[in-house]
């Protein structure tokens, strides 16, 4: 049934104010949390592929989700829920554009949502972040996570990039540590 899809989309479409970032913990929260569609780990590879991608963030894991689901009728299904809520309210307020935008209310109900956002957003970096050290080692975690900086920040690499850099650093480290533990068990 689509009700639980359409519900998760209807959420995550309406709470997520700020675009993009914003709404990423709340599609984790409904995909992970709520309806255990799938495990964190997963939704983390999902999150990386989809920053790799070209596009809003939302839709692409908006039809993922709606994919994995229900397939290709689910992701249109997922895609629409979670964006029409916001199309309609735009349409509907946009009558009321020149009222609101001078509305110390709304502006006071903006600024209340960011600290929230910043919030959510960090709370999701430090869980990844903590599953970073655990799978690659306090120093490993720390120090990819500094190259990773160093790389945003100085070379201005698109953040896509030095995902996919690091994705494909990461196929190969747990290749490698993987073919490493086999052969020290083989020793033993």
């Amino acid at each position: 049934m689509y009700k639980d899809l359409i519900l998760a989309m209807l959420r995550s479409g309406i709470f997520g104010f700020g675009g993009g970032p914003s709404v990423i913990p709340l599609f984790r929260h409904e995909a992970v949390t709520k309806y255990k569609w799938m495990d964190n780990e997963e939704f983390g590879d999902v999150l990386a592929i989809a920053n790799t991608l070209p596009g809003p963030i939302a839709t692409k894991i908006a039809a993922y989700l709606g994919y994995r689901q229900k397939g290709t009728v689910g992701a249109i299904v997922s895609v629409l829920a979670h964006i029409l809520p916001t199309c309609l309210s735009m349409v509907f307020l946009f009558s009321f554009i020149s009222f609101l935008s001078h509305s110390p209310i709304i502006t006071s109900m903006v600024s209340a949502v960011v600290p929230v956002i910043a919030v959510m957003l960090g709370l999701m970096a430090y869980e990844f972040g903590e599953k970073a050290v655990k799978g690659l080692g306090i120093y490993a975690g720390i120090g990819l996570t500094i190259l990773c900086l160093f790389l945003l920040q100085t070379f201005s690499i698109h953040p896509g990039i030095v995902v996919l850099i690091f994705l494909t650093y990461g196929a190969f480290h747990f290749k490698l540590k993987h073919k490493f533990i086999h052969k020290k068990e083989r020793g033993m």
